[in-house]
């Protein structure tokens, strides 16, 4: 005769199934952290995802037509899903301030839903401007015809070569892209150009970003960022910064933040802006680039095997490099044998990579202060900082015939071969009185 199982053993087998349940519960969530942090999304550090409605996810105002922007890579299906994750917070809210019949759209309850969630970070409301009059058909007739030049110099149809113009972005080594800098709290990436108002810009991409307190607090204004900051790589996120972060993922998280975020450089006649870098590297006492490359123009082009170690004793006895001494270097093949030019003469394409990157904004030096304005109403965040004041001090095109009055022509020639392909993407005009007799 068969005995009921005994209600000790149903007992027991019930707490074993118990157990069971936790342990494969603990297996599948440690499962999970292992797969989690092999992504690196614990390191995504999108300010986006707590910050609400945000101001740059808007669609540009006179943004370029849908047909030009880049079409997205095919990836396999796990980049497909982390597509889909990072969408979520890279799609842009409605604009609040825009108007329909001359009210303002009602937005009001989801911000105070927003704002009802003491936990979560939000870009304050203060971040939205509200204009009456739209940006001029002159300034946004101006960027379309600076962004066709880009484009059409960098199809495969036109005549214009260059070294890397017809790479892929995948091509570009990660040190190559180090100038641009990503603001995620704004969907903002800046390629900077030195000499070319990039202090400035820095101070404002601080100031957007947060990435720069005192005591406790961001600063609000780009002119309070100390000078010794401003250039500090540390404060900066910048794309060669991405593989460390973001691992084997790097490469396609780039392409996501090129495709949603905008996009923006300021450029400068290239004669120019040449002048402007000898005059603040060589005619001021800059230990660095006196020992770097100042002493190498002496010992090459003035006759002096053993110039002083100091900069200081260097300028007491009158040695330093001229202008000519600073273009000859440029243009000795010796140089980029060593290495790669310095950033500050680096020509702008290769410092940013038009061809490879489609830029929303193409700001320039010698219309800053309408640039600035107009590019910080597009970025949606005007009512945030301001650009400040230009200097008066500036170096000018007018300036070249004096600078270049004892350059050889046939100096002259090989430079702007050299420099050519800035020129002409960006739209600056041959200098042909510097260039011939």
């Amino acid at each position: 005769m068969e005995h009921p199982p005994s209600k000790s053993k149903k007992m027991g087998k019930s707490r074993l199934f118990r157990v069971s349940l936790i342990l494969s519960s603990v297996f599948m969530i440690l499962l999970i952290i292992i797969y989690w942090d092999d992504v690196g999304a614990t390191h995504f550090y999108l300010h986006t995802t707590i910050s609400g409605s945000h101001t740059s996810r808007q669609p540009p105002e006179g943004n370029p037509d849908p047909k030009h922007k880049p079409e997205p890579d095919k990836e396999p299906s796990f980049l497909s899903d982390i597509d889909a994750f990072v969408n979520q917070f890279l799609v842009g809210a409605m604009d609040p301030t825009k108007q329909v019949g001359g009210q303002h759209l009602a937005a009001e309850a989801q911000n105070q839903s927003n704002e009802s969630k003491s936990d979560e970070k939000f870009v304050p409301r203060r971040e939205w401007k509200i204009h009456l009059t739209p940006i001029s058909p002159e300034l946004k007739q101006r960027q379309e015809e600076r962004k066709e030049m880009v484009r059409t110099l960098c199809s495969a149809n036109s005549t214009l070569e260059f070294p890397g113009k017809n790479r892929t972005f995948d091509d570009i080594p990660n040190k190559e892209l180090e100038n641009l800098i990503v603001d995620d709290r704004h969907g903002i990436i800046y390629c900077y150009v030195p000499k070319v108002a990039c202090t400035n810009w820095k101070r404002i991409m601080i100031v957007l970003s947060e990435s720069l307190l005192v005591d406790g607090v961001p600063y609000q204004d780009p002119l309070d960022v100390p000078r010794r900051q401003i250039h500090n790589s540390s404060l900066h996120f910048t794309f060669n910064k991405f593989p460390k972060r973001y691992g084997k993922f790097s490469r396609h998280l780039m392409k996501i933040k090129l495709e949603k975020y905008t996009k923006f450089l300021f450029v400068r006649d290239p004669f120019v802006r040449l002048i402007s870098a000898y005059r603040n590297k060589f005619e001021e006492k800059n230990q660095g680039f006196y020992k770097g490359f100042a002493r190498v123009m002496l010992k090459r082009y003035r006759n002096y095997p053993d110039p002083p170690a100091s900069v200081v004793d260097a300028f007491a006895a009158g040695i330093r490099p001229t202008f000519s001494n600073f273009i000859q270097y440029l243009l000795d093949p010796r140089t980029e044998k060593k290495a790669p030019y310095n950033e500050h003469w680096r020509q702008m394409y290769r410092l940013c990579h038009p061809c490879q990157i489609n830029y929303d904004f193409v700001g320039k030096l010698e219309t800053l202060d309408e640039d600035a304005k107009q590019l910080l109403r597009i970025l949606r965040v005007d009512n945030v900082v301001q650009f400040p004041r230009s200097r008066r001090n500036r170096t000018t095109s007018s300036w070249e015939q004096d600078w270049f009055a004892n350059i050889p022509y046939e100096l002259r020639r090989q430079l702007y071969k050299l420099y050519e392909a800035d020129f002409r993407l960006f739209g600056y005009a041959k200098p042909e009185k510097l260039l011939h007799h």
